[in-house]
C-alpha cells in the first residue's frame, strides 16, 4: 500500500526524481527528510504541485519587473514656512503691486519641474498675477533665453486661498544637479500676514510693478529673506528619494555665508551628488531658526510641522532629526518665569513620536546628537542643569536603539579639552552656531552609506 513517501525504485536502475532534477524539494521529501529517489503514485501529485508552485515563484517576479516603472515627483529644494515676524517683513514697495525675484540652489536635477508657493499663514488670499523660472546669471540677473512662465491649471495667474499652498503645473525645464534657479513672481495683493522663510541666507530682489521677465532688477531693493516660496520638485526615476533634515537655526545655517550655500545640508548635498551610489538623493532643508520640538517659537514646533515639512514632502525616504537644543536652552529661563520648560524626558518622548510617525510613512529615521553650547550668552540659555539634560538626551540617542542610525554631531564638534563647548574649528563666534568651516565639518561627518539607494 502506498504511503505517499519517497521510496527506492522497484528495478535495479535508480531513477533521478523530478524534485531533485529541478533542485526543489517535494513536500513528502521535505516532510520526512528522506533522500529523494523515485516517487510512488501518491507522491506524484505533490511533485506536480511543487512544479506549479515553482513556476509561480519564478514567473511572478518576471511579470512584475517587465512592467514599466513610472517616474515620480521628488522635492529637490524646500524652505520651511512660518509666519514672518515684523522685523523681517518686506521693505517698500511691499507686496501691493511688486515683482519679487528669489534664487535657490537645488540638490538633484531633472527635466520637468514644478514650484510650490505658500499662503499657509495668511488670512486672506495671495494673488500671483505671474510666476516665472529662469537660470540666474548672478545678482538679480537671469539668462533671458531660459525664462519660462509657470501656469496654474493652465492659467498664467493664481489666487492662493488663505491657509493653503499651491503647486504649479509641470514645466519642461532643464535643471542640472546643484544648479541655481531664479523664481520671479508678480504679486498684486497679499495678506497682512506674510508667509515665508526669514533665514534664507540668500539675497532676494524686490521692485515695484510687473517685471517678471526683466533681464535684471537693477533698481531692486535687496532683502535676505524668502517669501511665499516653499519648494521645487522634479520628475525623477522611481529609485530617486529625498532626505529631509528637521532642525533649528543650526540646520537653517545661521553663521553660514550669505549666498554661499555652505550650510551643513548644502555640504551633504554636494557630497551625495559626487557619490555614484547616492547621486539621485535629494536634500531638503527643513530648518527653522529658534525651532523647538515641543513648543512653538519663531515658527511652529517640530511636532506641529512634521506632517507638512517632512511626511508630505514628495519622495521623502530618510529623515535626519537635529532638534532639541532650543528646548533645553529655554527650559531653565522658562521655569524661572513660572512657564513650562521641557525636561529631558519630554524631549525623548518627542523623539519617539517623530520616529513612530515617520516610520509609519516608510521613512528611515536618523537621530543627530545635540551639540555643545557652553558660553552662549543668551540669558539663562546655558546652565549646569541644561548641560545635564543635553548629556542625558545624547546618551539616549546613542544607546536606545530607537533610531535607525545615529549621526554623532556632538562628537565631531565638541572641544576635546572642554567637551561642553564647541571646538574653535567649528565655533562661529557665539558658542552655539558653527561657522562656514564648522558646517563643512558637520556635512563631511555624515556617512553617505546611510543614503545609498
Amino acid at each position: 500500500m502506498s504511503t505517499g513517501r519517497c521510496r527506492p525504485a522497484a528495478g535495479p536502475v535508480r531513477a533521478v526524481p523530478v524534485c531533485a532534477r529541478v533542485n526543489f524539494a517535494c513536500l513528502p521529501c521535505a516532510q520526512t527528510g528522506s533522500a529523494p529517489a523515485t516517487h510512488g503514485p501518491a507522491s506524484q501529485t505533490a511533485v506536480v504541485f511543487s512544479l506549479l508552485l515553482l513556476a509561480v515563484l519564478v514567473l511572478a517576479p518576471t511579470a512584475q519587473t517587465d512592467r514599466p516603472v513610472e517616474p515620480r515627483w521628488v522635492g529637490t529644494w524646500m524652505s520651511a514656512q512660518q509666519l514672518v515676524e515684523p522685523a523681517n517683513m518686506p521693505p517698500a514697495p511691499g507686496f501691493t503691486d511688486a515683482t519679487l525675484r528669489q534664487v535657490v540652489r537645488v540638490s538633484i536635477g531633472g527635466r520637468v519641474l514644478r514650484v510650490r508657493f505658500s499662503n499657509e499663514f495668511g488670512r486672506a488670499p495671495l494673488d500671483l498675477t505671474a510666476a516665472h523660472v529662469a537660470r540666474p546669471t548672478g545678482g538679480s540677473g537671469i539668462d533671458a533665453p531660459t525664462d519660462r512662465a509657470l501656469t496654474f491649471a493652465g492659467r498664467p495667474s493664481a489666487s492662493i486661498p488663505a491657509g493653503t499652498a499651491l503647486v504649479s503645473d509641470p514645466l519642461d525645464f532643464e535643471l542640472p544637479p546643484l544648479a541655481q534657479l531664479a523664481v520671479t513672481i508678480h504679486v498684486r495683493g497679499a495678506p497682512p500676514e506674510v508667509t515665508g522663510h526669514p533665514g534664507s541666507r540668500t539675497t532676494s530682489y524686490l521692485v515695484a510693478g510687473d517685471a517678471v521677465s526683466a533681464p535684471a532688477l537693477s533698481d531692486g531693493v535687496l532683502v535676505d529673506h524668502w517669501y511665499f516660496l516653499a519648494g521645487v520638485e522634479v520628475l525623477a526615476p522611481a529609485s530617486t528619494g529625498a532626505v529631509v533634515v528637521l532642525g533649528d537655526s543650526i540646520t537653517d545655517g545661521r553663521g553660514s555665508t550669505t549666498n554661499g550655500n555652505d550650510r551643513w545640508p548644502d555640504v551633504l548635498a554636494r557630497r551625495l551628488q559626487d557619490a555614484p551610489a547616492a547621486a539621485g538623493v535629494a536634500v531638503l532643508n527643513a530648518g527653522i531658526g529658534g525651532n523647538r520640538l515641543l513648543r512653538d517659537g519663531l515658527g511652529p514646533s517640530a511636532l506641529a510641522r512634521l506632517e507638512r515639512d517632512v511626511l508630505a514632502q514628495p519622495g521623502a525616504r530618510w529623515l535626519v532629526v537635529l532638534e532639541g537644543i532650543n528646548d533645553i536652552g529655554t527650559a531653565s529661563g522658562g521655569r524661572a518665569k513660572g512657564e513650562p520648560g521641557a525636561t529631558a524626558d519630554d524631549i525623548i518622548a518627542a523623539y519617539g513620536q517623530i520616529v513612530d510617525r515617520a516610520r509609519a510613512k516608510g521613512l528611515r529615521v536618523y537621530g543627530a546628537t545635540i551639540m555643545p553650547f557652553e558660553g552662549f550668552t543668551y540669558a539663562g540659555y546655558y546652565t549646569q542643569e541644561a548641560e545635564a539634560d543635553r548629556q542625558r538626551v545624547n546618551a539616549w540617542i546613542r544607546t536606545s536603539g530607537r533610531f535607525d542610525a545615529v549621526i554623532d554631531f556632538d562628537a565631531v564638534t565638541r572641544d576635546p579639552a572642554q567637551p561642553a563647548r564647541l571646538s574653535p574649528a567649528v565655533d562661529g563666534g557665539d558658542h552655539l552656531h558653527p561657522s562656514a568651516a564648522g558646517y563643512r565639518i558637520m556635512g563631511e561627518a555624515v556617512d553617505l552609506k546611510l543614503f545609498t539607494r
